[in-house]
């Protein structure tokens, strides 16, 4: 019989599942290092539209220029943000693929993954490592990103989230400008400049199967009865159990440090926004003024064209002005954008922060109604 002809995938992705064993390296990879940001890299395979990710491996610390940047970026961007893209480690990534193929793990490249902190991941270095990553013929076009949150983990929930830059941004991204016009032509804003992937977690069958055969049925305790418990207080009272204490943490009225850490960035977003627009607004009005100036020096070369003319001389041309004159260049909106988007972010956690404690203050509010 013929080999079956692997066909590309089609359709678009519909998630990433993560193996638990990758779970538990990049958090503890990403906590060792915390607050400071890190990378690493995603291998796996792509089977039915979904990403499965079987390992990683981290990037280590380089001091390395990005040999893709946006128009108008800081060239000085810091080692770790950098390295997924970097030139310096370009040789690392292949000498780990090189090693981990001949223990027969996967070593396809389906993405990348970096810390972040309280939900502050989205900036420049971000989108330009994943626009590296999906536009980057030795890699698969459908890679993602992993953005593991220290900080939302360490509250007891597992802050894992995948991303992709859109169609719309790639498109933009390719064109080198991120001008009104090119927004406006590529229906861009800051909600479409993610997509997120759904995640899941999940383990291979032969864990399955082991986890299964560690677990026992519980034993019922037998219930004390009153002589065995005034017994035990009079031979040995130091070998009694503690009573059982009800927890009140939960009715602790103080403010959630994640939610005013929270708000703090929210704040300063929200300033970084202010600033952006300061800036919007200036180029605007530099732009009125110079065409005004070119608007009144077009009015008065047709008035000397209709004087020459009407004395029968040579006419003067009239698109010299774009010689005389420079209108001012427009400033990149992908920092605003970003920014946006940012915003966006941390209004997110504040209202889940939030809910938690309106709860409390309203029962706290009730319950001193009731007493007046």
């Amino acid at each position: 019989m013929a080999d079956k002809v692997a066909t590309p995938p089609t359709g678009p992705l519909k998630g990433v599942r993560v193996d638990a064993l990758v779970v538990m390296k990049i958090t503890k990879h990403c906590a060792s290092s915390h607050p400071t940001l890190v990378t690493g890299q995603l291998l796996g395979l792509e089977q039915d539209n979904y990403l499965h990710v079987t390992h990683s491996f981290a990037f280590p610390t380089v001091e390395a220029q990005p040999d893709n940047s946006f128009e108008g970026s800081d060239k000085t961007t810091s080692s770790n943000a950098a390295a997924p893209r970097a030139k310096s480690s370009a040789w690392y990534q292949t000498q780990m693929v090189d090693c981990l193929k001949l223990i027969n793990v996967d070593a396809n490249v389906v993405g990348w993954y970096q810390s972040a902190n309280l939900g502050s991941f989205l900036n420049k270095d971000l989108v330009e490592n994943q626009f590296f990553y999906q536009t980057n013929t030795t890699y698969n076009e459908r890679t993602v990103v992993l953005v593991h949150d220290v900080a939302k983990s360490a509250q007891g929930s597992l802050g894992l989230r995948a991303f992709r830059l859109t169609k719309e941004f790639i498109a933009a991204r390719k064109e080198d400008k991120f001008t009104s016009e090119s927004l406006v032509k590529h229906k861009l804003t800051y909600q479409n400049i993610l997509e997120e992937i759904p995640v899941t977690i999940h383990n291979s069958h032969l864990v399955t199967s082991f986890v299964h055969q560690l677990s026992t049925p519980p034993k019922p305790l037998p219930a004390p009865s009153l002589a065995h418990l005034l017994q035990q207080v009079h031979s040995q009272p130091s070998a009694l159990p503690a009573p059982l204490y009800p927890n009140f943490d939960s009715l602790e009225l103080a403010i959630d440090p994640f939610l005013e850490k929270t708000a703090e960035n929210l704040l300063e977003s929200i300033e970084t926004h202010h600033t952006e627009l300061n800036n919007t607004q200036y180029h605007q009005r530099q732009l009125a003024r110079e065409q005004a100036k070119i608007a009144a020096w077009q009015v008065k070369r047709k008035a000397e064209n209709v004087s020459r003319a009407a004395t029968k001389q040579e006419l003067l041309p009239e698109d010299e002005w774009q010689k005389l004159f420079k209108l001012p260049q427009e400033p990149s909106r992908l920092e605003s954008l970003l920014n946006s988007r940012q915003i966006e972010q941390y209004a997110k956690q504040t209202d889940g922060f939030a809910a938690t404690v309106s709860a409390k203050m309203f029962g706290v509010y009730g319950g001193l109604q009731a007493e007046m």
